[in-house]
């Protein structure tokens, strides 16, 4: 039997969202940190490097990695405040502190959660080249240091530095070569772990280990580059080894450090 998790929702200034299930329900009346204050978030005192998190640089020298973290802004949002969202200035978003929770909305409304950067996570690579961002927003699960690039700025780093266009191209061909491998192996090995974790992610973004799929397993099999009827089997196979509980799309995590596990 499911057994009920009482959980209580942060208010935040932030918000006119409702909670459904633990996910929470953008509006458009949903405020950008940048409106909170007068910057993207408050100014931060910071001691971290940011740029060798980065695989994009973490292989430049060390002098000039410390340039690129000469060059970026450092901003802290409260819990529950934007980070970025549609229509932001293109930026590389890297987490130094604290989460955030990455996710695009569905045509109904509902948060689709894709998800969550933790330290040395970031989001916007393709952004800084040119790329629109049209459907991903990310938000502070907690008090949540970022350091940000813009696309302007990048563009003078790559005038500046000319080994890290190089090394950018060299990324971007590594990238394609591992396409080409992943197309061939997604949907076979290890599909648990990659179900295990989104339902982590999950939870972590619900902040309760109750929530609901914001995905029908056609879509959730797609994101984990496999077929329904293989995710339908894999969380069967959680609930008969007691990891999870399950009544449709609602899910109860039971057993967490069996799941980090796998």
């Amino acid at each position: 039997m499911m057994t009920t998790t009482q959980t209580q929702t942060p208010k935040t200034k932030t918000a006119t969202n409702k909670t459904t299930a633990g996910f929470t329900t953008a509006s458009s009346s949903r405020v950008h940190g940048s409106q909170e204050h007068s910057t993207p978030g408050a100014m931060t005192m910071h001691d971290h490097k940011c740029a060798r998190l980065v695989p994009l640089f973490s292989e430049l020298p060390s002098a000039d990695q410390d340039f690129i973290d000469s060059q970026l802004l450092h901003r802290t949002f409260g819990k529950g405040e934007q980070i970025f969202m549609p229509g932001d200035e293109l930026k590389l978003i890297i987490v130094a502190r604290g989460s955030m929770k990455v996710y695009r909305m569905s045509h109904s409304g509902r948060e689709q959660l894709l998800r969550v950067q933790e330290p040395g996570g970031y989001e916007g690579e393709a952004w800084l080249l040119g790329q629109p961002n049209d459907a991903l927003y990310g938000q502070a699960l907690e008090t949540t240091e970022v350091c940000l690039l813009s696309h302007r700025a990048f563009h003078q780093l790559l005038l500046q530095q000319p080994l890290l266009s190089v090394r950018l191209l060299e990324l971007n061909a590594a990238k394609l070569a591992s396409l080409e491998q992943i197309n061939g192996f997604l949907g076979m090995d290890r599909v648990e772990e990659r179900l295990a974790q989104y339902l982590l992610d999950l939870a972590k973004a619900a902040g309760t280990e109750r929530f609901t799929l914001p995905f029908q397993l056609k879509e959730l099999a797609h994101l984990l580059g496999t077929t329904p009827e293989t995710v339908s089997r894999k969380l069967k196979a959680f609930e008969d080894a007691g990891l999870i509980a399950r009544r449709r799309r609602e899910i109860q995590i039971l057993r967490q450090d069996e799941l980090e596990n796998i």
